[in-house]
């Protein structure tokens, strides 16, 4: 497979550098909107906020805790777009843990958040998951945690 580290010894080299997932970036068209959903729906916290006048954007980075301890979402908004983007063939989706998969989605199925693929186990195992979609038609999978059997 082209661009994965092939030896042992390159692994280590990595490891030496201590990468670190930090955030994962989407474009949204309304930021109200993205926020409504991500803080008040999910129960993640804006972990700070800042305009470009100059570029015409605003990125603002939400949570579930610090960014120097977890990873963050950066939710780009670009002034006065009006079309919704295309998420192409490569975006695959966010995942959250939540202990009880069936009720959180109860809650966000109350709140009228669309979800694409019911709480239920996964065709070859027992991990319960679904499926719903943000504002924007990004997808976002609700699981179990995983549990070392």
């Amino acid at each position: 497979m082209t661009g994965t580290m092939s030896t042992p010894t390159d692994r280590d080299a990595a490891r030496n550098w201590q990468p670190r997932l930090a955030h994962t970036m989407l474009r949204v068209k309304d930021l109200d909107r993205s926020l409504k959903f991500y803080v008040d729906l999910l129960g993640m916290q804006v972990l700070r906020s800042t305009e470009y006048p100059d570029g015409k954007f605003t990125n603002t980075f939400i949570g579930y805790g610090p960014e120097s301890q977890f990873p963050a979402i950066e939710l780009t908004y670009n002034w006065g777009r009006e079309a919704p983007y295309t998420h192409g063939d490569g975006y695959g989706h966010i995942a959250l843990d939540v202990e009880d998969v069936y009720g959180f989605c109860e809650h966000l199925a109350r709140a009228g958040v669309k979800i694409t693929r019911p709480p239920g186990p996964m065709k070859h195992g027992t991990r319960v998951l679904a499926f719903i979609e943000d504002p924007d038609g990004y997808k976002v999978e609700i699981a179990q945690p995983w549990r070392a059997s």
